[in-house]
């Protein structure tokens, strides 16, 4: 069928999304960029509500009606997994699928420093990968789990809004919850992991108060917790979670974050130079204990980023402006593009000219 086809041509052009909606051809983004596929035809309002009814299951049918859009998984046979979100727009449905790679990349493959792959280690405490919708949080969390699987003993138990990657036992055991089939909702999923008997909680998203407390809780008592959050970066991380709360419960909130944090990841995804997909730059955060005297206390959050850039060679962080500089000199990345994503774009140039900066810029690169 139609569909099967352009999933199938879209895995081959290493696309990421696929854009479906009456009246359009399909929409393919392609290393970052919307490409139109006019060789397919255009879509009418029949062909959207058929390929709905085709994958959607009754009870799926019945959340479209009343949420007038449902999340989920699907599988195309021989071709590979995707995550979809079926929704209306200007009264009709449309669909947009997030293709799923068949196999997990490893934390090498991804480019993330040896202080992340150190995290493997842990044994509680929460990490967090952070960043916009689609800067790649969930393949930085399912490599994770996969360097875990392959490496410990231990009862890995996943909650997520849908599956995405699937794993087989290697050396763990990995037992994966969906949300609205396995579990009815993320805070009763954690809550009754608790009972489970996991080492290592894989969250699909920090996404209410009920849900952050019941994680601070799961990482205080002797488990490694693993999620994400939308935020671009550690001092708004903090911050956002804090915030989640009431006034009066936000420094305990500061403080339990202080104690259990092991880690903020903070991902971007940036055209390569060759063409050939995209490459990840991370901010690394690791928590130390000038770390945790800055998340604890709120005037000295801001102080995140300085204590990356001194992290860099005791405890492996890194701010983004160091990632992309590396990237940019093994020529991954060109120089424009560079530029365009840079914090402190004077003293990258003059990085990149082989000109060190005075201590001030040093510390803020």
């Amino acid at each position: 069928m139609m569909i099967d086809a352009l999933v199938a041509a879209a895995v081959a052009r290493r696309a990421s999304d696929v854009h479906l909606r009456a009246g359009q051809p399909p929409q393919v983004r392609v290393n970052g960029a919307l490409e139109r596929w006019t060789d397919f035809a255009v879509l009418s309002h029949e062909d959207i509500d058929a390929l709905v009814t085709r994958l959607l299951t009754a009870d799926q049918e019945e959340q479209l009606d009343r949420s007038q859009e449902v999340d989920l998984a699907w599988v195309f046979p021989g071709i590979g997994r995707c995550r979809a979100s079926v929704f209306r727009q200007r009264g009709t449905l449309a669909i947009a699928l997030r293709l799923i790679p068949a196999t997990v990349p490893t934390l090498a493959d991804l480019g993330l420093p040896a202080s992340v792959a150190r995290l493997v280690n842990e044994t509680r405490g929460l990490v967090l990968v952070t960043g916009a919708t689609g800067s790649g949080k969930s393949t930085t969390l399912a490599s994770i789990v996969a360097a875990i699987n392959h490496a410990r003993a231990v009862h890995i138990l996943t909650i997520e809004d849908p599956i995405e990657f699937l794993h087989d036992d290697v050396t763990a055991v990995i037992s994966q919850r969906e949300v609205g089939i396995d579990v009815p909702s993320y805070p009763a999923g954690l809550k009754s992991a608790l009972r489970q008997d996991p080492d290592v909680i894989l969250l699909g998203e920090l996404r209410d108060a009920e849900t952050i407390e019941t994680a601070l809780v799961a990482a205080e008592t002797g488990h490694l917790v693993l999620t994400t959050l939308h935020t671009l970066d550690a001092p708004e991380t903090i911050n956002r979670i804090v915030s989640v709360f009431e006034p009066h419960h936000q420094q305990q909130i500061r403080h339990q974050l202080a104690r259990v944090m092991r880690a903020s990841i903070s991902q971007r995804l940036l055209p390569r130079a060759d063409g050939q997909g995209r490459a990840l730059a991370a901010e690394v955060l690791v928590s130390t204990p000038y770390v945790r005297d800055c998340i604890a206390d709120r005037d000295k959050t801001s102080l995140l980023a300085s204590a990356i850039v001194t992290g860099t060679h005791e405890y492996g962080m890194q701010s983004f402006d160091q990632a992309i500089l590396d990237l940019c000199q093994s020529g991954t990345v060109s120089v424009d593009e560079a530029l365009r994503w840079v914090t402190h774009l004077e003293e990258f140039k003059m990085r990149l000219s082989g000109i060190t900066p005075g201590s001030a810029a040093i510390g803020r690169l």
